[in-house]
């Protein structure tokens, strides 16, 4: 039997669909690889991106920004001097790319313009941190790529 061109085509083309409908599947149905949302409800997350540009800007406007930094005792987060630590209101969240279940958020809560964060609060790996914090009735957010050992 001979094929001729159009026969060919159309071969290669369902040979293409089914290896590719063959990875779809597997990926799909195997839980190793976990499908999950970085956030739930992003139309309602992206709703407010002015906002969260705003307190970004605020942020890199400063002349004295907070430091986060990662060590062997966990994450640091040191507030300049010139703030007063009492003025300080926030939040603190910990997002992990690999995982939605090991994600967290904490309270600012302040020893001496500082906030340590013990590292057996959450595994090594990569993260991602979002502070975002109140003072004198101005937003600010500072996001920080980290990973810890």
């Amino acid at each position: 039997m001979k094929l001729n061109w159009g026969t060919s085509i159309v071969i290669a083309f369902v040979l293409f669909m089914s290896f590719i409908l063959y990875f779809v599947i597997k990926v799909q149905g195997n839980s190793k690889y976990d499908n999950e949302l970085v956030i739930d409800e992003y139309y309602k997350h992206d709703a407010h991106f002015g906002e969260e540009m705003t307190k970004l800007q605020n942020a890199e406007e400063l002349t004295e920004k907070p430091q986060i930094s990662a060590g062997s005792d966990g994450v640091t987060i040191d507030f300049p001097l010139s703030m007063q630590s009492d003025k300080i209101q926030g939040t603190v969240s910990f997002y992990r790319p690999s995982s939605k279940k090991l994600d967290f958020v904490k309270a600012i809560a302040l020893t001496d313009h500082s906030m340590i964060i013990s590292s057996k609060d959450f595994p090594a790996g990569e993260w991602r941190i979002t502070l975002s914090w109140k003072y004198d009735g101005k937003d600010f957010t500072i996001e920080k790529g980290i990973y810890t050992k």
